[in-house]
C-alpha cells in the first residue's frame, strides 16, 4: 500500500480492539495432512479472474479456503507471507538507477512491512492458542477447528509470496514493475476473498483498504511501464477487482 497514514492506523486499531478472539474447536488430530486450496486462480462471485503469472514470478495460490473460525488466521498467514514476498521483489530495485521505480519499491517495503506487524499483532490478539509457525487448512480439515489446520509448506510460502527467479540488472526494471503489478493483482483478489468470508469488522476493513490502495498502485505500475514501451492488455486483467 502507497498510504502510510493508513497503515499508522491498523497498528493503532489493535490496542483499539472490541472483538473477542473467534470460539475454536481445540481438537488437534489430521495435522499430517497436506494444506490450501491451491487453485490457479479464486472464484469471485460476478468476477472473472484469469489464472497464470509472468514467467519470471512464481505462480500464486490465493485461495486460503472456506470460511469457518479459522478464516482470519488463516487469511492473516497468507497475507503476511503475500507481504513478506512483496518485501523480497521490492529489495531487487532499491538502489536502480531509475530514481522513480527506487522509490516505489521503497515505498513498497516500508507500507508492507508495516502491515505485516499489524497482522502479527491481531494475530497473537486473536489466536493467542494457534501454533506459531503459518499454518494451512489441511485436506479435509474442519475451517473452524484449530485441529483442521496444518503446517503451511514450503511450496505454499513461495506459492504466496510469488518472486520466482531473481532478475538480471539488465531486466530488473520490467520484472519489478510486471511481478509488482500481478503481485498487487493477488492481494485484491485476497481481499475480496476476505469480504465474502470474514465477518471481522478489522479484517473486512483492512481488505476495503487493500482494494483502494492497491488498484491505485497497479494504475501507476501500468504508467511506468507504458515509460519502458510496455502497453500489454494482460496490464488490465485485474480491473474487474477495483470496485470495492
Amino acid at each position: 500500500m502507497t498510504s502510510f497514514t493508513f497503515v499508522t492506523r491498523l497498528l493503532g486499531l489493535v490496542g483499539a480492539l472490541s472483538l473477542a478472539a473467534p470460539t475454536l474447536a481445540q481438537d488437534h488430530g489430521g495435522m499430517d495432512h497436506s494444506g490450501m486450496d491451491h487453485g490457479d486462480h479464486q472464484v469471485i462471485p460476478g468476477k472473472t479472474i484469469p489464472s497464470g503469472a509472468p514467467p519470471a514470478h512464481a505462480g500464486h495460490a490465493h485461495d486460503v479456503g472456506p470460511a469457518g473460525a479459522t478464516y482470519d488466521l488463516r487469511f492473516i498467514d497468507g497475507m503476511v507471507q503475500h507481504h513478506t514476498g512483496a518485501l523480497r521483489m521490492s529489495e531487487f530495485v532499491f538502489d536502480i538507477g531509475a530514481p522513480s521505480v527506487g522509490a516505489l519499491g521503497k515505498t513498497i517495503w516500508r507500507d508492507q512491512a508495516n502491515e505485516i506487524r499489524a497482522m502479527g499483532l491481531w494475530r497473537k490478539a486473536w489466536f493467542p492458542q494457534a501454533p506459531v509457525y503459518p499454518v494451512a487448512l489441511a485436506e479435509g480439515g474442519d475451517p473452524g477447528s484449530l485441529g483442521g489446520l496444518t503446517r503451511m509448506s514450503q511450496a505454499q510460502i513461495d506459492g504466496m509470496r510469488m518472486v520466482g527467479d531473481a532478475p538480471t540488472r539488465d531486466n530488473r526494471v520490467v520484472w519489478f514493475l510486471e511481478g509488482m503489478l500481478h503481485h498487487h493483482g493477488g492481494a485484491l483478489i485476497m481481499a475480496h476473498d476476505a469480504l465474502a468470508k470474514s465477518t471481522n469488522p478489522t479484517i473486512r476493513r483492512f481488505a476495503r483498504q487493500v482494494i483502494v490502495a492497491q488498484r491505485a498502485e497497479i494504475i501507476e505500475l501500468r504508467r511506468m511501464l507504458a515509460t519502458e514501451g510496455l502497453r500489454k492488455p494482460d496490464y488490465h486483467r485485474y480491473d474487474a477487482l477495483f470496485v470495492l
